[in-house]
């Protein structure tokens, strides 16, 4: 996370960050937060992926993969302490740095220069948010696939497809037609 972090911190600091953010590590399969759950926590992904979804009617729908050099937050149940509408599930085993609430406001106050990566984190979830909204409001789901390929090719030989056809808002056999389409052109 130093690397990430651009702003300076001594040893003594950094030392002392530790202490609040712990390292831990997660088997695939592990459920970091549940809906319904308020989240006490937040995270950034040093290895593996964690997957965002939905349980609509029993139907999982995926909203986001937290590859690694992501901060994993449920924004509004972790500042607001409202009810989560998503699961956070690991779907590779993974590293995290984990901080609570209460941590990170302790740290707030000790380290007021860590307002402008609270600020920098916030930019960069709005922006995903947006991007995501956007690609399904103005594209088509062949589109999005070749979006897709585009800006986050890493998940695609990574995350299964039955996860990335709900990511895309299709189903596993309408992903295949359009893979066979692209892939043919």
């Amino acid at each position: 996370m130093r690397n990430y972090i651009s702003l300076e911190f001594s040893d003594a600091d950094l030392l002392l960050l530790q202490e609040y953010i712990p390292i831990v590590h997660y088997k695939k399969g592990s459920i970091l937060l549940k809906e319904g759950e308020i989240s006490k926590d937040s995270y950034f992904n040093f290895r593996g992926c964690v997957r965002m979804f939905y349980n609509i009617n029993g139907v999982e729908k995926t909203a986001n993969f937290y590859t690694e050099n992501k901060f994993i937050t449920v924004f509004d149940s972790y500042t607001q302490k409202k009810p989560s509408e998503v699961y956070l599930e690991c779907i590779e085993d993974c590293t995290l740095a984990k901080i609570s609430f209460d941590s990170e406001q302790e740290l707030l106050k000790k380290f007021p220069k860590l307002e402008v990566l609270s600020r920098l984190i916030l930019e960069e979830e709005l922006s995903t948010y947006q991007n995501i909204v956007a690609t399904f409001v103005s594209l088509s789901p062949e589109e999005r696939y070749v979006n897709l390929m585009e800006n986050r090719p890493e998940l695609l030989n990574r995350i299964p497809q039955y996860y990335l056809s709900s990511y895309l808002g299709v189903s596993p056999e309408s992903l295949s037609r359009i893979r066979k389409r692209i892939f043919s052109k």
